[in-house]
């Protein structure tokens, strides 16, 4: 798979300097940490999961968690463990009938509620387990979270492959006086079992609601302030050069709907200068869909260093991954200094003569950059991620619109 598989080959062509990388279950961990994109969450109790994959119901999804814990109810739980290994078993059974190959699938994780029930899906049989690409574990804590980290480093150890994606959400990670201490015990840990980790989630909607919090689809998570101090520490402990993870941002919880109680808040001025009147409608189109605080929302997650981000809706998948695509100018820097990195010079002037590339500074983005790039592609030139967006808007002419 790759991402904007569902791009025509006219489009991709157009759009993309550098083309995204296809990638797999098999990839190297480095790869799929960036790979994950728009991660979709469903719970396990939602009918019509396996349909929904072999008919690729959701164009451009390469990543889903299906949901055994907040998404289900207490007195769901056995129903869910039931519907979860059904699926699974049709998809494998699929597969065995040469149905359905590996590369039709999005990269699968389960969302479990604790070490029990994971030895539960286990020991059941499910044939369709090797389908899964890792486990994502809730309320990750330094006890719960090593109990869980064994049982997947067993499955391991059984011939499986599957990595962890620990979620921070719990009262000790956000609570000021708790959260240093218990941040510092979750990174030993992690550190531990760094082979198994893909990338760390932020539970915004856990920490939210541990203050009566809710935002509007006005507001991004980066407005809140106690949680917006929460990802900056989270941030400065699992972001490090010196053993870096990749981290998601926080879920958006909001999709269509035509009320707003604010201004819009994409700017008429980028959509004008790329399209002319027409950009104003491209824009119109993106804020009856309520992407605009989304879209303001990924931008303040990728100036903040994380990667991809947990989505709840399908009409979610496009912009997260339009705007973790790398620009051709930031792919241009990133290999000058990567390519100038042998000690001879400290100091470049950048290929568009407008900033300073200092080597040894920028070499930690620069890499990250240049990964990045294999995942979501770099963009030609011209190019910026509205052409992605309005490519959206208007799916059934995807040819990009001649300028």
């Amino acid at each position: 798979m790759r991402l904007f598989s569902n791009l025509s080959d006219t489009a991709c062509n157009e759009i993309f300097h550098i083309k995204p990388r296809e990638f797999s279950k098999n990839s190297s961990k480095e790869i799929l940490s960036y790979a994950l994109g728009a991660t979709l969450y469903m719970p396990a109790t939602r009918p019509n999961i396996y349909q929904d994959l072999i008919t690729k119901k959701h164009a451009g999804l390469t990543s889903m968690v299906i949901c055994l814990e907040d998404a289900i109810g207490d007195e769901e739980v056995e129903k869910a463990e039931s519907i979860l290994i059904q699926e699974l078993n049709s998809l494998r059974d699929d597969m065995d009938k040469g149905l359905l190959s590996e590369e039709d699938l999005p990269l699968m994780f389960i969302r479990i509620r604790n070490k029990e029930q994971l030895r539960r899906i286990r020991h059941q049989g499910s044939k369709g387990l090797d389908l899964l690409t890792g486990i994502v574990i809730p309320k990750f804590s330094p006890l719960t979270g090593r109990e869980v980290l064994q049982e997947i480093r067993a499955l391991n150890y059984d011939g499986y492959r599957l990595f962890a994606l620990p979620i921070l959400e719990t009262k000790k990670v956000i609570e000021k006086e708790t959260r240093l201490d218990e941040l510092l015990a979750i990174k030993k840990l992690v550190d531990e079992y760094e082979d198994l980790i893909l990338n760390i989630r932020i539970g915004a909607t856990d920490f939210c609601g541990l203050y009566g919090i809710r935002r509007n689809s006005d507001t991004i998570v980066y407005d809140i302030a106690v949680i917006r101090d929460c990802i900056s520490d989270i941030v400065n402990l699992f972001l490090r050069a010196d053993q870096p993870y990749v981290i998601s941002g926080p879920v958006w919880e909001y999709f269509s709907s035509k009320e707003r109680r604010l201004k819009p808040q994409l700017r008429q001025t980028p959509f004008r200068e790329r399209f002319g009147q027409t950009g104003i409608h491209y824009r119109s189109e993106l804020i009856d869909k309520q992407l605009d605080g989304l879209i303001r929302e990924i931008l303040m997650d990728i100036t903040n260093g994380l990667t991809g981000k947990t989505i709840i809706h399908p009409t979610h998948i496009r912009p997260v991954q339009a705007l973790n695509t790398v620009s051709y100018e930031e792919y241009l820097d990133a290999r000058n200094i990567v390519d100038m990195a042998n000690g001879h010079i400290g100091v470049v002037k950048s290929h568009f003569s407008n900033k300073m590339n200092e080597i040894k500074p920028h070499y930690y983005w620069a890499q990250k950059i240049l990964l990045k790039s294999e995942v979501y592609g770099v963009l030609n030139e011209e190019y910026t991620y509205i052409d992605l967006l309005t490519n959206e808007i208007y799916a059934s002419n995807p040819q990009p619109v001649k300028r």
